[in-house]
Parts: structure tokens; sequence; C-alpha cells
């Protein structure tokens, strides 16, 4: 990752602040990949900085992108919609995205709708920037 793009999430974080009770951290991994670490509510009211991030690092096009949800305590159907929507732009610019640490709640969500399918899934960051 170059200064400019830390300049970029920055920049993104800024624009859209997470709200109290909720984190956006995007930091390099191993190997080219990238990860976002999301804490707090995928909701509708807290969506903003989520997708600005994700969009934002989809865009830059690393080798992968790790979205660790261990920190989610709740993901509705907007929160999802940003999942989905997140891995069709990272397979349309060749970038593998990995969902890793997924709490029961959001695993539910998952499995309920059989999102859980054509998502890669691992148990930790670990594991997902293994793969």
């Amino acid at each position: 990752m170059t200064p400019s793009d830390n300049d970029q999430a920055d920049r993104v974080l800024e624009a859209f602040p997470p709200r109290a009770g909720q984190a956006v951290e995007v930091r390099p991994g191993a190997g080219g990949a990238e990860v976002c670490v999301l804490a707090g509510d995928l909701d509708i009211e807290n969506l903003a900085p989520a997708a600005r991030a994700l969009t934002a690092l989809v865009a830059r096009r690393p080798r992968a992108v790790v979205v660790d949800l261990s920190g989610v305590g709740f993901c509705d159907s907007s929160g999802l919609n940003l999942l989905l929507k997140t891995r069709l732009a990272a397979e349309e610019e060749g970038v593998a995205l990995h969902l890793a640490a997924v709490p029961p709640t959001v695993m539910r969500v998952l499995e309920l709708t059989g999102a859980h399918a054509v998502f890669s899934l691992h148990a930790s960051v670990e594991s997902a920037l293994r793969a």
C-alpha cells in the first residue's frame, strides 16, 4: 500500500466517520492482501463508513480483500446487500474476497438467505490470508 492509498482510506473514513460503538479499520495483510476490520452493527443506519471503505479497497485492486467480521454484532438486509455488492465488485476487478471470523449472528443471516454458498468463509483472518 502506498502512502497515497493510506491517505485515500483516511479521507474515506473522515467523510463517513464511524458512529459510537462502530469501527472500520483498513490495514495491509500478507502477500498483497488488504484486511478490512468491521465492528459494530452492519445495518442501514451504520452502513456508510463500511461501504465507503470496502468500495475504496476493492478499487485499489489488491490481490485479496479479507473482511474481518469478528466484531460485528448484528447484520440486517442492508449489511448483507453490502457484502454481496462488494463480492460482485471484487469479482469484476479480479480481487479475491474472503469473509473471516463470521460471528454466529451474521452466519445465521448468510445461511438463511443462502448467501453463505457464494462467499469464501474462513474461521480467522490468518486462515483467509493463507487462502
